[in-house]
């Protein structure tokens, strides 16, 4: 989730190049409200424009005692400006190369959880392992109890491939008789609560299996 009045690709260019879902919200109070149904992994809060504006929204979050990870984008000018290391895990800078900004979020995101205990994310997805709630861009997905623990088990291993076999093993159970054609149904199940904007989060490594995408990690394999 980026904070600004200027579009990613003007406040912070390298973030196009990740390969993660973006949403922008305005540089407001309003927008604060809006967080916690879009659940994001992380924010990075402009503070270019206007460092005075920024700061106080970061205040807020700060006081709210918000679990995710919270960047700010500064001038270096304007680094002795606010205390920023009172409000912020990080900072980042407009000419940040990709591979930079990959590994910090990455770190960043590793060592502050991302979120409580109870919550697993990836990119726009949030499972909550303690309510079985399951939500996309803020939307609740209705799954079956196999559906989630199937989603549960490759998000929390995201990038990792796991053959037909195994996640039958993993999933259902080694008492379990079917067939690994039952994988291909939950996984296609699965997509298409998904939807279309948001399928490639399980990717299909051919002749293989299945994975979670990576959003810090390397270009998504093709699904089939």
């Amino acid at each position: 989730m980026v904070l600004s009045d200027r579009s990613p690709a003007d406040a912070l260019p390298a973030l196009l190049s990740l390969g993660v879902d973006l949403k922008t919200e305005p540089l407001g109070p309003d927008s604060l409200t809006h967080l916690p149904d879009l659940g994001p992994s992380a924010i990075v809060m402009d503070a270019v424009i206007d460092p005075e504006l920024a700061y106080g929204l970061l205040s807020a979050l700060a006081a709210s005692r918000i679990t995710v990870p919270v960047l700010v984008l500064v001038e270096p000018s304007k680094l002795e400006a606010f205390p920023w290391h009172q409000a912020a895990d990080e900072l980042v800078y407009a000419s940040d190369p990709a591979t930079v900004l990959r590994v910090r979020l990455a770190m960043l995101i590793r060592r502050t959880g991302g979120a409580d205990d109870a919550t697993i994310r990836l990119g726009p997805l949030s499972i909550n392992t303690d309510t079985y709630q399951v939500m996309v861009e803020g939307r609740v997905l209705d799954l079956t109890y196999k559906e989630f623990e199937l989603l549960r088990f490759l998000v929390q291993r995201p990038g990792r491939v796991f053959t037909r076999g195994s996640l039958l093993q993993e999933v259902w159970g080694y008492n379990f008789y079917g067939g690994s054609r039952t994988v291909d149904v939950h996984v296609r199940r699965l997509r298409a609560k998904l939807g279309s904007e948001h399928e490639s989060l399980i990717e299909t490594v051919r002749g293989v299996g299945y994975r979670a995408a990576d959003p810090w990690g390397g270009g998504p394999a093709g699904s089939e």
